[in-house]
């Protein structure tokens, strides 16, 4: 039996080495060519936190963090945002030909931008924004003709910017933004273009704001050269010049406004919501689709097809024409939602939040009366339904998901740019991918639907139990308001019950924190944990993660760690310090006050109305 095992193990494995040589990604000497360009570009690159942590030695480099593969096993993407990232970039980028997609913004990445990627005939998304790049652009980047989205900006890049890239028809949206670069300014074809913030090009960033090319034609005469001293006849040749170097730049100043105020009205638009019959609109790696397409890919929005239920909308899931399996979040009142260009705007900037621990969007629909979603599909569903079914979560799986849910809302509150305040952390909304890594869902939608006109009225969006103090009572969140919600989440990954569940389980009328730092000092925190786990634990990871469920579920926002803080707490750092410094604020606190309060938040999160999942509440945001 033992033989058999091994003669179909050797024969899987010759059957790989002969598709990966078919496929041309093996040499002569067995040396995968994806593999060897990547730890090329690891190799230059510092790495302070290890998320690049790849094996040589790996035949298939798929698994492998911060890549993405092709479902025939070529490597397609590379993301690596706000990783803390240095060096330079490897020419040996240029030898992953298969490359659509590379994320490396927001690093400290310096050196020059190599010429290399020029070779990448695939590309469609390049960023490589906010970094410290110098050196010239490339000219041969003309050669990416599938690349749409284009961001160089926030670098030092200097020199002219290379006239071969006014070749690219295919891009849609540039942005040289905040480097050094000079004029001229080629004729680009992209859509959406930003050159502000180069001082060689704009005097002022209203000169060049929504511009495709910059007017040089200003006289930089001396006008006292044009004066002859002593001569009254020089002087009225003088005057007569400068009256006409003078109409000739209001004029031609009055031409420039023109051509700008027509070329950033046609250009201030991402997408052009009258083109309804154009099927493959992309944005980087934005796509937009049609309603009927989304129609049909759901059979209708067939209820068999519901995989979700929330307060932003119903989820499908769908299967696209090319065999894609989505999940299609059809958001509520989709004709109240904002302006269309705002709408668009505000899903753009949700798709530039790219990040392991982040549900990546993969496109949307917008009609006058419909605005939908559309997302890659978790096959392992969300954490909320994992708890409640079999097999059961194992004590390490749930402490992984604890770990990824923090380093998702981590890069939303600190790293990524706009940065966003989720408003509705909870176990329904971590999303788990086919290796059970935690993904945050639903990020950006609770400020995407709350642009109506009002300024009477907030909408408190979220779920009961999970809501912080301050936010349902007033409707201010801030970053604050997901650590309260994420502590919830541990205490549901602790229990397996949703949040109103495990406090009245134990008839504490809804009173749960109170109940979990009692049995917390009692020493029985065992009454907490998910009766499907029954030993199978760790009893002092157990304590540690409760302790920082209970210091992220603190009263008031400012006793509350940031997530950066919370990270490192569940990583083993600095957990005790951060207990012993609360344990000691909370003894010299008023008692009375302290359960006033926690009452308080429990008479809240009892009453029944709020069981609904957005509220109206009176009160600034």
């Amino acid at each position: 039996m033992e033989g058999r095992e091994k003669g179909n193990l050797f024969y899987c494995l010759a059957l790989f080495c002969l598709w990966t040589s078919a496929c041309g990604l093996l040499s002569p000497e067995g040396i995968n060519y994806e593999v060897e360009a990547l730890m090329g570009i690891k190799d230059s690159l510092d790495d302070p936190h290890n998320v690049l942590n790849w094996d040589a030695t790996a035949v298939d480099p798929c698994s492998w963090n911060m890549v993405t593969c092709s479902p025939d096993g070529l490597v397609v993407g590379l993301g690596a945002p706000s990783q803390s990232l240095s060096g330079i970039l490897s020419p040996s980028i240029g030898n992953l030909t298969n490359l659509q997609l590379v994320l490396l913004q927001n690093n400290n990445i310096s050196g020059h931008i190599p010429s290399e990627l020029g070779r990448l005939s695939k590309l469609r998304t390049l960023d490589l924004s906010h970094n410290f790049f110098t050196g010239k652009i490339p000219s041969n980047l003309s050669h990416l003709r599938s690349l749409q989205y284009l961001r160089l900006n926030n670098n030092s890049l200097d020199g002219e910017i290379p006239s071969s890239l006014a070749n690219m028809t295919q891009l849609t949206f540039l942005d040289l933004s905040y480097n050094n670069l000079s004029a001229p300014v080629p004729p680009f074809h992209a859509r959406t273009f930003y050159i502000a913030g180069n001082s060689m090009i704009c005097r002022t960033e209203q000169e060049c704001f929504g511009a495709t090319q910059i007017s040089q034609s200003l006289s930089t005469n001396d006008p006292q050269n044009s004066l002859v001293s002593g001569s009254s006849k020089g002087q009225k040749i003088a005057l007569a010049i400068g009256s006409s170097l003078g109409c000739i730049c209001l004029l031609s100043l009055g031409i420039g406004l023109l051509l700008w105020w027509r070329r950033r009205r046609n250009q201030q638009v991402f997408f052009d919501v009258n083109e309804q019959n154009r099927e493959d609109f992309n944005l980087g790696n934005l796509k937009r689709f049609q309603f009927k397409e989304l129609q049909v890919a759901t059979n209708n929005f067939s209820s068999r097809n519901l995989i979700g239920k929330g307060g932003f909308g119903n989820v499908y899931k769908g299967y696209l024409q090319d065999g894609t399996v989505v999940a299609v979040k059809r958001l509520k009142d989709g004709n109240a939602i904002g302006g269309e260009i705002q709408f668009q705007t505000e899903v753009e900037m949700i798709s530039l939040a790219v990040h392991r621990n982040l549900l990546r969007l993969y496109g949307f629909c917008m009609t006058a009366t419909e605005k939908l979603l559309v997302y890659p599909y978790m096959s392992n569903g969300s954490v909320a339904n994992r708890l409640k079914g079999k097999p059961v979560l194992d004590w390490g799986t749930r402490k992984r998901i604890a770990l990824g849910a923090a380093r998702g809302l981590l890069y939303l509150h600190e790293q990524c740019d706009p940065k966003i305040i989720h408003r509705d952390v909870k176990a329904a909304n971590i999303l788990l991918d086919d290796y059970c890594e935690a993904v945050v869902g639903d990020f950006g939608l609770a400020k995407l639907l709350d642009h109506r006109d009002s300024h009477v009225t907030t909408a408190v969006r979220g779920t009961v139990g999970h809501i912080a103090p301050e936010y349902l009572s007033t409707g201010q969140s801030s970053e604050k308001t997901d650590v309260f919600g994420f502590g919830i989440l541990l205490l549901e990954l602790i229990s397996g019950l949703r949040a109103l569940e495990f406090g009245k389980s134990a008839n504490q009328k809804g009173a749960m924190l109170d109940w979990v730092r009692k049995i917390h000092q009692e020493k029985k925190l065992e009454l907490l944990v998910d009766k499907d786990l029954k030993t199978t634990y760790d009893r002092i990871e157990l304590e540690e993660m409760a302790q920082v469920a209970l210091l992220c579920t603190q009263y008031l926002p400012s006793h509350r760690p940031k997530m950066s803080e919370v990270v490192r707490m569940l990583e083993g750092d600095g957990l005790a310090e951060k207990w012993e410094a609360s344990q000691k604020a909370e003894a010299t606190r008023s008692r009375a006050n302290e359960f006033s309060s926690s009452e308080r938040y429990s008479d809240l999160t009892e009453d029944s109305v709020f069981l609904v999942q957005a509220m109206e509440l009176s009160g600034p945001r």
